[in-house]
Formats: structure tokens, C-alpha cells, sequence
């Protein structure tokens, strides 16, 4: 069974003092959660707190992630982040192409691309997001944008690098709207990604594949979207903000992988 991925995205939320606070209490709940098989749980704050909360969390199950990088090492890029420095403050993971950076900042699938392969030789596992938004699917187009990003985002990765990373269905007619595809649709869309990865490359590889959905994930709902065979955690937003709700998420996954070892 492939490992569940469950990464919880503070977006621009949260202060130092707060930060700490839900990672340490998550910490403290997380560890007496019954096992689970390969369940990786991933906080992802803003940058001023990425080694405040890797610190919180050392020595425990949870991982740290960053919300974004940059696509070179170092140099004269006034405000931008590298894959080195976010190592260097606890990081193991990326969220990269989130569709706000596509929305508001411009991220190309070139740029995602280029982030992804970066995210690799900097050592990072690399959470890269694909997803259509509300005018795409009303027309009809969902297949097509998925397709492209998937291609783009992926072109001069190898298959050995995508065994390893994590690839994020959040349709963006979903994401902080209160609106949620439902499992059969989310299930839909990941069969398709996965049925993509395996023309791309080959069938073991696409299998390996981890594939998160992302689009308003809740305590109430996250049960039914893991129950699907192709659902591998999800990406979760202003519910890992709150620490009973994120840990009943975390508890959801930790239950389907003890249903399916």
C-alpha cells in the first residue's frame, strides 16, 4: 500500500507564539494516536516559523514542509527562499504550484517544473498541486488543464524521482469555499492522474505514486474521501489550523491504513 501523505498548509495564518503552540499541541495528541501504517502528517507554516516549528516537533512523527521556494540556489532574488535554506530550518517537503501561487503570483507549469526538479537536488521532497478551477469544469476542460500541468510540471523528472513524490489534486472551485468534490469526483480525478503518470512513464510508477486531495478537507468528510482506493491523505487547509480537527483527520487516514496494511 502506498503511504498516506497528511499535510496540514497554515497559508498566511498564524504568529510565532501560535505556531508553536498547535505544533506542540499536536505533538503531544499525535503520539498517543493509535498506530498507523505509514501515515506522514506535515505542518506547513509560513516561513518566519519553519524552524520555530521544526524544533516544536523533533523527535516526533510529524514532519515540516514549506509553503513555497525559489528555483535557484542562491543569489541577488530579494524575498525568495532556497531549497538549501529550507532545509537547513527542519524542512523535508514542498508544496510547490499551490493554486494560489498560480493565481496570485504567476507560477507557470514551467516554473512549477523547474521548482520540482530544484526541490530534488536540494534535497526535498516535493508536493507539487494540479487542479482545475469552477469555469474549467463547467466547460468541460477538466482532463485537458490536468493534463497539461501533469505533462509540464513533470517534463525531465524522472520515474524514480515521481515514485517518490507527492502529486496534490485541489480542484480550486473547492479550495476555502466550503464546497468539496465529492469522493467519486475526487476518486475520478485521480484515477485519470494516475492512468496519465502510467503513459508517461509506466504502470509501477503511477502506482507509486502518493496523490493527495486538496479542496476543503474537514474532520466530517475525510473518511469518505481517504475510503477511496486512489486518495492518499490530503492537503488540508483551514482545518489544520485547528488542532481537534486536524488530529481527526490525521486519525481518518491512520484508520483506512489500518483497514488496508
Amino acid at each position: 500500500m502506498r503511504p498516506y501523505v497528511v499535510a496540514g498548509n497554515w497559508k498566511m495564518n498564524t504568529d510565532m507564539d501560535s505556531a508553536i503552540a498547535l505544533a506542540e499541541a499536536l505533538r503531544a495528541r499525535v503520539d498517543a494516536l493509535e498506530p498507523g501504517a505509514q501515515v506522514q502528517v506535515l505542518l506547513c507554516p509560513p516561513y518566519p516559523m519553519l524552524a520555530s516549528v521544526a524544533a516544536a516537533v523533533k523527535g516526533s512523527p510529524i514532519g515540516v514542509g514549506a509553503q513555497n521556494m525559489y528555483l535557484e540556489d542562491s543569489g541577488a532574488y530579494t524575498g525568495e527562499v532556497s531549497a538549501a535554506m529550507l532545509v537547513s530550518a527542519g524542512c523535508s517537503h514542498v508544496i510547490l504550484g499551490h493554486s494560489e501561487r498560480r493565481q496570485y503570483f504567476d507560477d507557470s507549469n514551467a516554473v512549477v517544473n523547474a521548482k520540482v526538479k530544484k526541490a530534488f537536488t536540494g534535497g526535498l521532497v516535493p508536493i507539487m498541486c494540479v487542479g482545475e478551477t469552477l469555469e474549467q469544469r463547467e466547460t468541460g476542460v477538466t482532463e485537458a488543464v490536468i493534463t497539461m500541468q501533469i505533462r509540464e510540471g513533470l517534463e525531465g523528472v524522472t520515474a524514480e524521482q515521481v515514485r517518490t513524490m507527492v502529486v496534490a489534486y485541489e480542484p480550486v472551485w473547492a479550495i476555502g469555499t466550503g464546497r468539496t468534490a465529492t469522493p467519486e469526483q475526487a476518486q475520478e480525478v485521480h484515477v485519470y492522474i494516475r492512468d496519465l503518470v502510467a503513459t508517461m512513464y509506466d504502470r509501477e510508477t503511477a502506482d507509486a505514486l502518493v496523490l493527495q486531495y486538496g479542496g476543503s478537507v474537514k474532520a466530517d468528510n475525510a473518511a469518505e474521501l481517504f475510503a477511496q482506493p486512489d486518495v492518499d491523505g490530503g492537503l488540508i487547509g483551514g482545518a489544520s489550523l485547528k488542532a481537534e480537527q486536524f488530529l481527526e483527520i490525521i486519525s481518518a487516514a491512520k484508520a483506512r491504513t489500518a483497514a488496508h496494511p
